[in-house]
Formats: structure tokens, C-alpha cells, sequence
């Protein structure tokens, strides 16, 4: 069976021009190789703890660490839950770097907080008192 002489390819009205995706998946796939080797390193153990972060095949998560290919849409979700680096790129990927920023903060707050009821029982537990 042939293709038909119409219809075997997007119009160029639409903006595909056949590399748009390629270039866009390549980003995608290299950013969140660094994310993880940044976040984990280039180990077997990095390795290790991504596929049970995510589930996937050891060789699967290979690819990924290389950037061969990419997590797909609930790996990436896993991803981001366990780490800050790929949550943070994926982030800034989608043009929003505000909400890492907003994550941050409110992780500065929770250690504040901590730190002060720390302090506090420091001080309730001093005799001199």
C-alpha cells in the first residue's frame, strides 16, 4: 500500500518545517540528563535510586542520565516529586521560574520555624530559668 500523493505531510502554513520538534524534544531530553546528573551524579547508584524513584527499567533510566531519550509524562512527574534539579528545570523549561522560587521560599520558612522551635525548647529545658 502507498501514501496517497496528498496529505503525507503538515503544511508549511501550520509552522512545521520538520526539525521544530527534533530541536524541542533534544532540549527537553539534555536539560533533564543535566538535572539528574547534577542532582545524582553519573552512578550506577544514581541509577539505581531513579528507577525506584520512577519504577522504570534500569536501562531505561540509562537513556535518560545519557540523553538518549527523555522520561515520559508520569516519569517526569516522579522525577519532579523526588528532585529539586529536575523539578526546577522542568520549571524553567516552562518559562516559570517564579513558582521555584516561591518552593524555596516556603522551604526557608519551614526551616526557620524549625530552628525557632529548636531554640525554644533549648530554652524551656534551661534550669537557670
Amino acid at each position: 500500500m502507498s501514501f496517497p500523493k496528498k496529505g503525507k505531510f503538515f503544511p508549511g502554513e501550520n509552522g512545521y518545517n520538520g526539525k521544530t520538534e527534533q530541536l524541542t524534544n533534544g532540549g527537553f531530553v539534555e536539560e533533564i540528563a543535566a538535572a539528574l546528573k547534577r542532582s545524582l551524579g553519573d552512578s550506577r547508584a544514581g541509577v539505581k535510586t531513579v528507577a525506584a524513584w520512577t519504577g522504570a527499567n534500569e536501562k531505561t533510566v540509562k537513556n535518560w542520565f545519557s540523553g538518549t531519550y527523555g522520561p515520559s509524562g508520569v516519569h517526569l512527574i516522579a522525577l519532579a516529586r523526588h528532585s529539586d534539579e529536575v523539578l526546577s528545570t522542568f520549571l524553567a523549561m516552562a518559562g516559570r521560574e517564579d513558582l521555584m522560587v516561591a518552593i524555596k521560599l516556603s522551604a526557608a520558612e519551614d526551616a526557620i520555624s524549625d530552628l525557632l522551635d529548636a531554640v525554644r525548647r533549648l530554652g524551656s529545658d534551661d534550669p537557670s530559668n
